[in-house]
């Protein structure tokens, strides 16, 4: 005894989302290239020409990822595609974030090594000019001549500059913060407007597909209905 068309349409339309789901279920985001360990950087010239590809690289990322992301929402698993699309860019941009903290790293320690330098210099030619000056005989007094004031300590002239500029950036760091967390602010804003337009996309085809789905069953099932009448 058969059953009834619309029972069988029901049927084949349960099916089929359970084959969906189980297809959905066996998928997993395939993970993207490895993130592997940055060779140290060995000069200022090689720290620069890192930066310089890695500011490159994250503009090919995005647009690669750009790609991927059209190309998703012309398969039947969207989510699947655009989880592994996303992946991809993580696992990438990781690797390029981890090329430019060893570069600046290298930059500031050169830096902080070339002041150390410059104040060793200083101290040791003020010593030295200190030596040579106790080493000559004294001068015959002079009781018309005011004494010489003490020369000033190149060291502490330096210290002095670098202080003073110190505190200008300090006074700037404020607008810094600020507008980096504008930035910040506006990059969340533009990732939360790309999400949802991929939920609405997502939500779009499934409803596509649900009616498809169910023109289908209502064809199938007038066709049967009308197949006794015919005979």
């Amino acid at each position: 005894m058969s059953s009834h068309p619309v029972v069988r349409a029901m049927h084949r339309l349960v099916g089929a989302a359970v084959v969906a789901a189980a297809l959905g279920a066996c998928a997993s985001v395939e993970p993207g290239p490895s993130v592997e360990s940055v060779d140290p950087t060995t000069s200022l010239e090689q720290a620069d020409q890192r930066l310089a590809a890695v500011a490159a690289e994250r503009a090919a990322i995005e647009a690669r990822y750009a790609e991927r992301e059209a190309v998703c929402y012309e398969k039947f698993f969207v989510n699947h595609c655009l989880d592994e699309a996303k992946e991809r860019r993580r696992v990438a941009l990781v690797a390029q974030r981890n090329i430019e903290i060893e570069a600046e790293r290298f930059k500031r320690r050169v830096k902080v090594e070339e002041r150390d330098k410059e104040i060793a210099a200083a101290e040791a030619e003020f010593k030295a000019e200190e030596a040579r000056l106790a080493a000559e005989p004294a001068p015959p007094p002079r009781e018309t001549t005011a004494l010489p004031s003490p020369k000033p300590s190149p060291a502490a002239s330096r210290m002095a500059r670098r202080n003073a500029k110190a505190q200008e950036e300090a006074a700037r760091a404020p607008s810094a913060a600020a507008k980096a967390a504008a930035n910040a602010r506006a990059f969340e804003e533009r990732k939360r407007k790309s999400e949802q337009k991929q939920k609405d996309v997502a939500r779009r085809v499934a409803e596509r597909e649900a009616k498809a789905a169910a023109r289908k069953a209502e064809e199938e099932q007038k066709a049967k209905a009308a197949a006794p009448a015919a005979k």
